[in-house]
């Protein structure tokens, strides 16, 4: 009889915050769309600070294609934590919101005077296929990665590397080409109705239009001479001319290996991957230019590395093996509205902007749940439980 009643109470309880959730509505602010655009390819160069560019150009006697992009600024980086690390970065640029380190398209656990709240907010490869484009995530880190994953799934710990690649298994998206990450199985994903690729070659002689996962065996990095070279620039004009349709997509391109090497200090390797992920951003743009309906964005997640000049030594050089938190280049062809010359804005704003160029005219950001626990009733649930 007393089980009865417990079961009883915690029936009860569990209706009363089920209504607390269905009473709460959505936190976000409506963003009209200001004109659209058909594409949107969005570089993030992991880790890619204004005097990683710099330190690039002087110590090689080079220019970047990226310095000729038309409109050029700041994005300012913070987390909620301070300092960013790439999973919050990815959720700013992707789904507009500021959220703690290793959150992924979400809020964690908030405990305020008012409660414990959770919340998941969708994001711009989401934003585009609700509005019938097509969408996709190059990049050279491994699929589970902090920034591909920012943009295709939902968790609060970018370390869950099995349940990430469950989720991408199941995203929607029509392309996904990364590193392997010796998670992603070959026949779960083709039961999953994905086309599986684990070479270049394969890639280059994909002829079906399912949407594509690939699982690189090997560096995604430049070219190196070897016939197993996948470039980012290459996979970047690959996947434009795979997603390109009549209804129009977005697209993300992640050099990853700036910020990879900028951790370990190794200025020649990341020089190189600035470098391939320069040609990857000329080969956007030019098929922008011919398009004439593309918007270009070049961005970071946060700056790696403190990369300083020195005045007594008159060179640059890395004062840090982890993050800072300087702003990062902001870079657009397509639009003058994202930011002004030499302007700072919110690395949320990239996100914001994107799904409003997409043409997507509801609620942005958008939380796909947004449910209170308040005390109390946590209290009155285990209560009921124990009593």
């Amino acid at each position: 009889m007393k089980s009865k009643r417990t079961f009883v109470k915690l029936l009860s309880a569990l209706i009363a915050l089920l209504m607390v959730f269905s009473s709460i509505g959505f936190a976000a602010s409506a963003e009209e769309s200001i004109g659209t655009a058909k594409n949107v390819i969005l570089f993030i160069g992991d880790g890619m600070g204004v005097n990683t560019l710099e330190w690039t150009k002087a110590e090689l006697d080079v220019d970047l294609f990226m310095d000729a992009m038309p409109y050029k600024g700041f994005s300012q980086t913070d987390s909620k934590n301070g300092t960013t690390d790439s999973a919050a970065g990815a959720t700013a640029l992707a789904c507009g919101k500021t959220v703690y380190n290793s959150n992924l398209g979400t809020l964690s656990v908030l405990i305020d005077g008012n409660g414990a709240t959770v919340s998941s907010y969708m994001n711009v490869s989401e934003v585009a296929k609700k509005l019938g484009k097509k969408a996709g995530i190059v990049t050279s880190d491994e699929n589970s990665g902090a920034t591909p994953a920012g943009f295709s799934v939902h968790t609060y710990k970018r370390t869950l590397s099995e349940e990430i690649t469950l989720q991408q298994m199941n995203c929607g998206l029509d392309l996904i080409w990364a590193a392997n990450n010796g998670i992603s199985v070959k026949e779960d994903f083709e039961n999953a109705g994905w086309t599986y690729s684990s070479t270049m070659l394969e890639l280059q002689n994909l002829e079906d239009d399912k949407p594509s996962f690939a699982a690189i065996n090997g560096p995604i990095y430049y070219e190196t001479g070897s016939k197993a070279d996948a470039p980012l620039s290459a996979l970047t004009t690959m996947a434009i001319k795979r997603l390109d349709n009549e209804d129009g997509f977005f697209l993300m391109v992640e050099g990853a290996h700036i910020d990879k090497n900028s951790h370990a200090n190794n200025k020649k390797q990341m020089m190189k991957a600035v470098l391939e992920f320069d040609k990857a951003i000329a080969n956007a743009v030019k098929f922008a230019e011919e398009d004439g309906n593309t918007i270009v964005i070049v961005t970071a997640d946060h700056e790696t590395g403190g990369i300083t000049f020195n005045e007594e030594k008159g060179e640059y050089e890395y004062t840090l093996t982890g993050h800072s938190g300087a702003d990062v280049p902001l870079l657009v062809y397509g639009s003058d509205e994202l930011v002004k010359d030499g302007a700072a804005v919110k690395n949320t704003t990239v996100a914001t902007f994107i799904a409003g160029k997409l043409g997507y005219t509801e609620k942005f950001p958008d939380g796909k749940y947004n449910f209170l626990f308040p005390f109390a009733l946590i209290g009155a649930l285990v209560k009921s439980i124990f009593t």
